[in-house]
């Protein structure tokens, strides 16, 4: 069983985690709003490129149902 291990699960996940970094370190010391949204937008943003790049076959291959 593969537990989504595939490139657009991969980048999903990497654009992820940069969104939370960045949103992360824009409260440090004093909170920077604007890089903070900035850092939403890239989090909220890694769904849909991982859709994309699922649909785009880079996900992996669902069985039929």
């Amino acid at each position: 069983m593969s537990h989504g291990s595939s490139p657009a699960a991969w980048t999903a996940v990497l654009v992820c985690l940069l969104g939370i970094t960045i949103g992360g370190l824009a409260l440090i010391p004093d909170p920077n709003w604007t890089l903070f949204w900035v850092g939403v937008g890239i989090t909220l943003l890694s769904g849909i490129i991982g859709r994309v790049m699922a649909a785009a076959g880079l996900g992996l291959d669902q069985p039929e149902l």
